[in-house]
C-alpha cells in the first residue's frame, strides 16, 4: 500500500509545471519609466522583438571603459532633459519596407539598447530598450515581444488602456 502511494506521489510530482495564465492587456498601455520620471502611452506590438523608446540626440561615449549613451526624449511634452544610460548592447534592426521578395536590400540600423525599468499596472521589471526617434509614430513607447513575455502579458488587440495609469 506505501509503494502506490509513494508511486501516486511521484506520478503529480512528476507531471509539468501549469504556467501561470498570461495577464491580458489591451493593445495600447501606459507605461510608466521610474527612471526617467515618465509616463508614456505605449503600443503593444507582438510583431516587433524588441521594445523602443522614442529619442533624439544620441550620443555613444566611454565612462570608466564601459559604452554610454546620452539622449533626449523625443516626445511632445519632452523638457529637453539629458540622459545617461550604460549601453547593455547594439541591436541590428532590419527595416523591412526597404526589403524586396528575396530579402535583400534591407538597411541594417544599430541602435544603443538599454537596460531600464518599466512599470505596467502594478508590476515593475527591467527590459531591454533600443533608443531610437519615434516622433513620426503616434507611440513614443513600443513594446515588443520579449518585453510583453518579461511581464507575463498578452494582448487583446480590441482592449486599450485596460492596466490603467502605472501604480510602481
Amino acid at each position: 500500500m506505501h509503494v502506490k502511494a509513494l508511486l501516486a506521489l511521484l506520478a503529480v510530482l512528476a507531471l509539468p509545471v501549469m504556467a501561470a495564465e498570461p495577464t491580458l492587456y489591451g493593445r495600447y498601455e501606459y507605461i510608466g519609466l521610474p527612471e526617467i520620471g515618465e509616463t508614456l502611452k505605449a503600443k503593444m506590438d507582438t510583431g516587433a522583438l524588441t521594445a523602443s523608446l522614442s529619442a533624439k540626440d544620441i550620443e555613444r561615449f566611454t565612462r570608466d571603459g564601459d559604452d554610454w549613451v546620452r539622449f533626449r526624449l523625443a516626445t511632445k511634452d519632452a523638457d529637453g532633459k539629458v540622459y545617461e544610460h550604460k549601453i547593455a548592447r547594439i541591436s541590428k534592426i532590419k527595416s523591412r519596407a526597404d526589403e524586396d521578395e528575396d530579402g535583400e536590400g534591407a538597411e541594417v540600423a544599430k541602435r544603443p539598447v538599454v537596460d531600464l525599468e518599466l512599470c505596467l499596472g502594478g508590476v515593475k521589471r527591467t527590459v531591454e530598450v533600443n533608443l531610437t526617434d519615434r516622433s513620426s509614430f503616434n507611440y513614443p513607447l513600443l513594446i515588443g515581444a520579449k518585453a510583453l513575455r518579461e511581464f507575463g502579458a498578452a494582448v487583446n488587440p480590441a482592449r486599450r488602456f485596460t492596466a490603467g495609469k502605472p501604480e510602481c
